[in-house]
C-alpha cells in the first residue's frame, strides 16, 4: 500500500505552472501524478522526476473536457496508488478575440477547457476523496476573474470567475466531509508560451508599470503556494482565492 498521500496534477508536464507545481508537490513528499493532454510530454515529465526523486511517478493522457476520460483516469489513480488526496486542477486555454467579433469556437473552448475541465475533474474525484473523509482540491484560476480591462478576453475571464464560484460552493458542500477547496489566481506568470497569446505591448512596461515587487511572477511562485494549500499548515483554510500578482490585483 502507497503510504505517501497521492496528488493528481493536471496539465502538469512542460514548462510552466503544471510543472513546477509537480515538481514541488514531489519534494514535499506527495506521490504525483503527472497528467497531461500531450500523453508524450507527460510520460518524459514523469519519468524525469523519477530520476530526480529516485522513485516511480505515473503518468497518463488526459483531456479534461472528456467527462468519460476524467473518470477513468481518477479510478486508474485510485487502483494503482491508493488514493486522490490532492487535486490541482491547473489546466488552461485562452485565446483573445474581441467580444463582439468572438467565435462560437473560442468560446465554447475556452469554457469547456477552464471551467468544464475543473469541474470534471472536481466532480470525478470527490467521491472518492469523501469515502476516505479527507482532500485538498486547488484550482489555478487567475486575476483576470477580477479586472476590469480587455487584456484577458471575455471567455477566459468568464470562465475563470466561474472557478471561483465553482471553488466556493465547493468548499461549502464538502467542508463537512474534511474536504478543504481553494483556488489561487495567478497574474503574469511567465513562460514563452504566452508570447503566442498576448501581443508585445501586453508584456511592455509590466514590470515598471503595474509590478509592485519589480519582476513578473515564475511558474514557482505559484507552486509555493500550492504546496502551503494542500498542507496541514493550512487545514484552517478553504473557500478563499488567493491572488498572486506582485499587487497588481491584490484585493479581488
Amino acid at each position: 500500500m502507497n503510504e505517501r498521500k497521492v496528488a493528481l496534477v493536471t496539465a502538469a508536464a512542460g514548462v510552466g505552472i503544471g510543472a513546477a507545481i509537480a515538481s514541488q508537490l514531489a519534494a514535499d513528499g506527495f506521490d504525483v501524478v503527472v497528467t497531461d493532454a500531450h500523453e508524450r510530454r507527460a510520460g518524459e515529465f514523469a519519468e524525469k522526476l523519477s530520476q530526480e526523486f529516485g522513485r516511480e511517478f505515473l503518468s497518463l493522457a488526459l483531456d479534461v473536457t472528456d467527462f468519460e476520460r476524467v473518470a477513468d483516469v481518477v479510478k486508474t489513480v485510485v487502483e494503482k496508488r491508493g488514493s486522490v488526496d490532492v487535486l490541482v486542477n491547473n489546466a488552461g486555454w485562452s485565446k483573445i478575440e474581441p467580444l463582439a467579433q468572438m467565435s462560437r469556437e473560442t468560446w465554447l473552448r475556452c469554457i469547456d477547457v477552464d471551467l468544464n475541465g475543473t469541474f470534471n475533474c472536481m466532480r470525478h474525484a470527490l467521491p472518492y476523496m469523501i469515502e476516505r473523509g479527507t482532500g485538498s482540491i486547488v484550482n489555478i484560476s487567475s486575476i483576470a476573474a477580477w479586472e476590469t480591462n480587455t487584456e484577458h478576453g471575455a471567455a477566459y475571464s468568464a470562465a475563470k470567475s466561474g472557478v471561483h464560484a465553482l471553488t466556493r460552493v465547493a468548499a461549502a458542500e464538502n467542508g463537512k466531509h474534511g474536504i478543504r477547496v481553494n483556488a489561487v489566481a495567478p497574474g503574469l506568470i511567465y513562460n514563452e508560451f504566452l508570447r503566442k497569446i498576448y501581443p508585445d505591448e501586453f508584456f511592455d512596461g509590466y514590470i515598471e508599470n503595474k509590478s509592485l515587487v519589480g519582476r513578473v511572477g515564475q511558474p514557482q511562485d505559484i507552486a509555493n503556494i500550492v504546496s502551503f494549500l494542500v498542507s496541514d499548515k493550512a487545514g484552517y483554510i478553504t473557500g478563499e482565492v488567493y491572488g498572486v500578482s506582485g499587487g497588481v490585483c491584490p484585493n479581488g
